[in-house]
């Protein structure tokens, strides 16, 4: 039988399983998609120093750095096409925020995964539900897995890392606390500038530009191989979406300081087609039940304002493991679930309600006319405090909450 399933081969799910069977445990990590699919259009590619933190404490740093990657250059907010402040990386902290292909990462984690032989890897392979013992007082310990092809795989303990949606929580019961109204955004992509490596820096493109003008807001970021990657906020009930690519171009570019602009200009061609992203912020306030432990997003949701989905879940990978690894049978690891909750629960809290602070006061500048007026009309006396103001929001953001892993 195994020790451990793992369910869900994204961050969570990967780098867990990874120190799973690097301690000679039998786990199995189990993926619905098919051909793993690692790369899907829509991924987050930075890792905040705690990300990164949390990968040089499972001995990943090798790893992470045999990866395409490249330092973000800062960030800056622009209203009205005027700049309001820049703040370069680092920021302070030891290392820059790093953007890594997900894709790649995700593919070296299972490269390195599937070199244990105490892990079974079963990919195109979906999950029914939650197999359990018998209990005469109602449900039962959960004592494994239904497949799809109707086998059942036992372990002594399964993890849920099946993302946002989770089947599993839903199957186990655990209920969701959603936060707030949920976020809708497209997501573009223009292929890298000719000439200018992912190396380079762009002067068009100066790290991370958050965009606000005219009531929209936007952003604007090269991507770890030097792509542009662009994301329009969707007002809620927005049904306009049915726009040539000229007219994308357009709407984008009359958010944008006039060099990036003219590359949304000439790039008009090349502009991918808008994907419609959805996002709904919520935490399960029970992570566990007996048999069963959710990690990652099928735990809490994270919005994707600093990129803390992909970086909460390796931290929570990291303490998981400290703590499945120490216990013996279903019972201590029944208490372990439970000790990866306590553990990981404050910074998961205090990261959303962080990521809540920065949304509702984008909206709000983006969305007033007259704050906009006043910001980009102001912006050499506006600019320090509203640039003191973000850094002092930041630095958790980017490292994490002291002693959280």
């Amino acid at each position: 039988m195994n020790r451990f399933i793992v369910v869900g081969a994204g961050p969570a799910g990967l780098s867990l399983a990874l120190q799973l069977a690097r301690a000679g445990q039998a786990v199995t990590l189990i993926e619905a998609a098919e051909g793993h699919q690692f790369s899907r259009a829509f991924r987050g590619d930075a890792l905040m120093p705690c990300g990164l933190e949390a990968l040089a404490r499972m001995g990943l740093w090798p790893l992470l750095e045999a990866l395409p990657h490249r330092p973000l250059e800062g960030w800056s907010v622009w209203v009205e096409r005027r700049r309001l402040f820049a703040v370069p990386e680092p920021m302070g902290s030891l290392q820059p925020c790093r953007l890594v292909p997900q894709a790649d990462l995700l593919e070296a984690l299972l490269q390195e995964a599937i070199r244990h032989p105490s892990l079974c890897w079963m990919p195109s392979t979906r999950v029914r539900g939650l197999a359990r013992e018998d209990h005469p007082h109602g449900l039962g310990r959960v004592r494994g897995v239904d497949l799809g092809d109707g086998r059942t795989l036992e372990a002594d303990l399964v993890v849920a890392c099946d993302g946002r949606q989770s089947q599993l929580r839903q199957r186990a019961g655990l209920p969701m606390t959603c936060s707030g109204q949920g976020l809708e955004l497209l997501w573009f992509t223009l292929p890298a500038t000719a000439g200018i490596g992912p190396e380079q820096p762009d002067p068009a493109v100066p790290g991370f530009m958050t965009l606000l003008a005219g009531g929209a807001i936007g952003s604007a970021c090269r991507g770890a191989r030097g792509e542009l990657q662009l994301a329009w906020l969707l007002h809620q009930g927005d049904t306009s979406l049915r726009r040539s690519h000229t007219e994308w171009a357009e709407r984008l570019a009359q958010l944008a300081p006039e060099p990036l602009a003219q590359r949304l200009r000439q790039g008009t061609d090349q502009l991918s087609e808008p994907m419609r992203v959805s996002v709904q912020v919520g935490l399960a306030p029970r992570w566990c039940c007996p048999g069963l432990l959710l990690l990652g997003d099928a735990a809490h949701p994270m919005s994707p304002v600093r990129a803390q989905g992909i970086n909460m879940a390796l931290r929570d990978s990291l303490v998981a493991a400290g703590e499945l690894l120490a216990a013996s049978g279903p019972a201590e690891l029944d208490a372990a679930a439970g000790r990866v909750q306590r553990k990981r629960l404050p910074e998961i809290q205090r990261m959303q309600a962080l990521q809540s602070a920065e949304a509702r006061q984008g909206a709000l500048l983006g969305r007033t006319a007259l704050l906009r007026s006043a910001a980009a009309g102001m912006a050499p006396l506006a600019g320090p405090l509203a640039q003191a103001l973000w850094t002092r929001r930041q630095r958790p953001l980017r490292e994490g909450l002291a002693g959280a892993i």
